[in-house]
């Protein structure tokens, strides 16, 4: 039972900071059909901004977690703004804005290098201690890492389906033209997507450097597993993405603890060929039928 317990909270653990990153890569390609490569690199920066709010301006750690939220909002809309509005109109523009945003990822890594160095950095948004769970203590930043989650799930969840803007979003995902036509401003919500990806890529660095460390090439890893997810699921299926971030969080601690650290990421890799394999669309994404 202890081993067990250490194997749940770990993978729910990760599958939570996994979760918060892929709901925003999946809502960017559901709406705009687009993979935002930059998405590792939003991460970064609002981990770093987190740490330079709460650590060199001497500010409470609840103002570094809202200026990480704003902060990763802000870039979000900047690379709309500056990369994807620019592109929208071109003939593939799926192709050029995947090599667009390669690039703005690789700028925004050589800033954070540039402005807070290659060394490692502790994220002072971090809470001692723990609660015993039989024999096992369960550290209380795992909780929290827990909770901000679901919360933030439940958050964006109501968003979509209760209110304006997520009406605008879904309808906009399902047809862009169809919206237009009933008078959604389609950029604009291009725009609040963006920014709300950016905004959740910014807090799952947050929780991410809480358990490891800050370091400028930090949104690698969380990216290339969050786009594992997003394929494993199906691209654009929010709510598959979250089902599926959750059970890719159990198999990789499953995997870590009976094989070793180092077969985690191969057995996704398996996982994922597999479902290339048998299921091209994703376990909860449906098959398009194209007529000619």
């Amino acid at each position: 039972m202890e081993v067990f317990t250490q194997i749940v909270v770990s993978g729910l653990t990760l599958g939570a900071m996994y979760a918060i990153s892929t709901v925003g890569l999946s809502l960017v390609y559901g709406s705009l059909n687009m993979l935002n490569m930059a998405h590792g690199g939003i991460l970064t920066i609002g981990g770093y901004a987190a740490y330079a709010v709460s650590q060199q301006l001497g500010w409470p750690p609840a103002f570094g977690f809202l200026a990480a939220l704003v902060v990763g909002a802000a870039v979000g809309l900047s690379i709309f703004v500056a990369t994807a509005w620019p592109l929208l109109s071109s003939k593939n523009f799926e192709t050029n804005v995947f090599i667009a945003t390669i690039g703005v990822g690789a700028v925004f890594e050589n800033l954070v290098l540039k402005i807070f160095g290659p060394y490692a950095k502790p994220q002072p948004l971090n809470i001692a201690g723990g609660i015993k769970v039989g024999a096992v203590l369960v550290p209380y930043q795992n909780i929290l890492i827990l909770v901000v989650a679901v919360v933030m799930m439940i958050l964006v969840a109501l968003l979509l389906q209760r209110t304006r803007t997520g009406r605008a979003i879904r309808a906009t995902a399902q047809n862009r033209d169809a919206a237009q036509l009933m008078g959604v401003h389609v950029v604009r919500v291009y725009a609040q997507v963006l920014a709300l990806s950016g905004a959740l890529a910014a807090l799952s660095g947050v929780m991410i450097s809480s358990l490891a460390t800050l370091s400028p090439t930090m949104g690698g890893d969380p990216m290339l597993k969050a786009f594992i997810i997003c394929v494993v699921a199906g691209l654009g299926n929010t709510y598959g993405a979250v089902a599926a971030a959750v059970a890719i969080g159990l198999i990789e601690a499953s995997t870590q603890y009976a094989l070793g650290v180092r077969f985690g990421f191969a057995l996704l890799l398996l996982l994922v060929i597999a479902v290339l394999i048998w299921r091209p669309s994703g376990i909860f994404g449906k098959s398009r039928v194209v007529r000619l």
